[in-house]
């Protein structure tokens, strides 16, 4: 099964107009990711409509945070993602009518109920700028193991907006 990114791309997302870019287009961000702009402005509305970011059309347009990063937790942008499943692995369903089945279905909803609170309280709690402070931490280590101070785009991935 695949996994599903958006999450972690939308959250990439925030840190990079917060810390870098300030405003992006869809075609922007699409590039950063490697992803159609169309599928960008997809996962980009739903931040929208919790308030998160705005958006302008036409020239000088695009993207922009309409709050700071400390006000949006990681439970917020996952709920403005639509809530993707958290877990690839879930009860069967192949014969409902079997006792054993019926039993380990039981027992392994629960506990995926469990987990799925417990993840979702700790996202809760986690702020995103709380991951943009992580990533100022990860590139002062860098600077510091190669002797030198580095700029805040000092991390690879696609196209020249990327950074």
């Amino acid at each position: 099964m695949r996994r599903d990114s958006r999450l972690s791309r939308m959250l990439h997302v925030l840190i990079h107009m917060d810390r870098h870019c300030k405003r992006a287009t869809s075609e922007t961000i699409s590039g950063m990711l490697g992803t159609n702009p169309v599928v960008v402005r997809r996962m980009m509305a739903g931040l929208r409509d919790k308030g998160y970011v705005t958006s302008e059309k036409g020239h000088g347009g695009g993207w922009e945070l309409a709050c700071g990063l400390e006000a949006i937790t990681l439970l917020d942008v996952y709920t403005a993602i639509g809530r993707p499943p958290l877990f690839a692995i879930g009860p069967s369903v192949d014969h409902p009518e079997c006792l054993v089945e019926q039993a380990v279905d039981a027992r392994l909803e629960t506990a995926l109920n469990d987990a799925e609170a417990l993840l979702l309280k700790r996202f809760a709690s986690i702020t995103v700028a709380d991951l943009a402070d992580d990533f100022v931490t990860r590139l002062g280590d860098r600077a510091a193991e190669r002797g030198t101070s580095c700029g805040a785009h000092d991390h690879q991935h696609g196209g020249p907006s990327a950074a």
